[in-house]
């Protein structure tokens, strides 16, 4: 073969040289800006049901002061707590959605001190964050994250992130939690339930659970170290408090953490919680004295007698609301403690989730709708 003609005034082009190929941007034209697709959702101004949307959003802008850019490589699922967000005054058109993250730093601000590019960490964006964590890359201030550890991996830190919050702020900061305590764990097969057996046997506590399904109950049979009792509630007739207190010698447990309670009469209750959850009666007769009831139910509501029974046993009534640690900048460094116990308890295999398999980007938004509803089980975690 001959040689190509070259541009005039040039030699030849020879066989194996190599042409540069330049893109010259027209004049006056707007450059092109980036976008990343994000999840957020839209709730109906008539109703509490919410929409949930993809939208693209223009890339994150510079990086400044204290704030850290993350490439998210995973992100959990957890219900969206809408009430709260109205009584703090966060609403707005679209909310963003998946608050669970763990990823890679890209950049830092001028101010941050923990992190640089290249680290790997885990995190909870805050209630008021701009950026969903459902995309491809969020921009957060740096004392909501901690370095991930290199066994841990991106969807354990993702979904166990929260859960572990949540069982360090009940089982910790409510309730002492000590060696030799007797505790029950409400709904143990749960993802927080089975984190919170987990914590409570690392403490060298005695542990009473309830499973809500035959499924359930063989989950738990297999747990180890072994749970004391497993109490079958999926009949509806299981009877919680004479359970434990026939478990623990007529002395009642030392701390309950409930996955909600039925607080009327059954005329006035749904089926399906009159079947797995117990009456606040029943939750206040298996308390001990000096006993701890840790609860999940934000409308408990506790009559005279109630209260009096209570008092009779120097017994307390918690709530567990883990967007406390968002909401008091005082309690920042505990915050912090508990996010970095939590990775270090996943890293030596003290926590060992239950997780549901990794789902990609594009299923969110049909899973985060059944996720909303409180119809899975497993935890669920979006892997990038």
């Amino acid at each position: 073969m001959g040689t190509a003609p070259g541009p005039e005034g040039a030699g030849p082009l020879q066989k194996d040289s190599k042409v540069a190929v330049v893109k010259v941007q027209a004049v006056g034209a707007a450059p092109r800006q980036v976008t990343m697709k994000g999840l957020y959702f839209q709730q109906s101004s008539t109703s509490e049901e919410i929409t949930f949307v993809f939208q693209e959003r223009e890339s994150l802008p510079v990086t400044e002061d204290n704030y850290v850019k993350l490439q998210v490589k995973a992100c959990a699922l957890s219900q969206i707590n809408t009430k709260l967000l109205t009584e703090m005054k966060m609403e707005k058109d679209f909310f963003p959605v998946g608050r669970e993250v763990a990823g890679i730093v890209l950049d830092v601000g001028s101010k941050v001190s923990f992190f640089q590019p290249g680290d790997e960490v885990a995190g909870i964006l805050p209630l008021d964050s701009e950026d969903p964590g459902l995309c491809e890359a969020v921009r957060v201030h740096e004392h909501y994250l901690v370095h991930k550890p290199e066994k841990v991996t991106w969807t354990e830190a993702a979904g166990t992130i929260r859960d572990g919050v949540r069982v360090y702020t009940a089982l910790h900061y409510l309730s002492h939690l000590s060696p030799g305590k007797s505790v029950l764990i409400m709904d143990g097969a749960s993802a927080l339930g089975t984190i919170a057996i987990q914590l409570a046997h690392h403490r060298g506590a005695k542990v009473i659970s309830t499973a809500c399904s035959l499924e359930d109950k063989q989950c738990l049979e297999r747990c180890r170290p072994s749970i004391a009792r497993v109490i079958d509630v999926s009949n509806g007739k299981a009877q919680v408090a004479e359970s434990c207190l026939e478990e623990t010698g007529g002395l009642g447990v030392d701390i309950v953490l409930d996955a909600g309670v039925r607080l009327y009469s059954k005329d006035d209750e749904p089926a399906v919680k009159l079947q797995l959850l117990p009456h606040k009666h029943d939750i206040i007769t298996l308390l001990g004295v000096g006993g701890h009831w840790v609860t999940t139910e934000e409308n408990l509501q506790l009559d005279p007698p109630d209260s009096h029974c209570l008092f009779l046993k120097g017994a307390t009534v918690a709530f567990l609301n883990d967007e406390v640690w968002n909401l008091s900048n005082v309690q920042q460094g505990k915050y912090l403690c508990i996010l970095k116990d939590v990775m270090e308890k996943l890293s030596t295999g003290v926590f060992r989730p239950q997780l549901d398999e990794p789902i990609p980007l594009y299923e969110a938004k049909v899973t985060m709708e059944v996720v909303q509803k409180n119809q899975g089980r497993k935890k669920q975690v979006v892997q990038f």
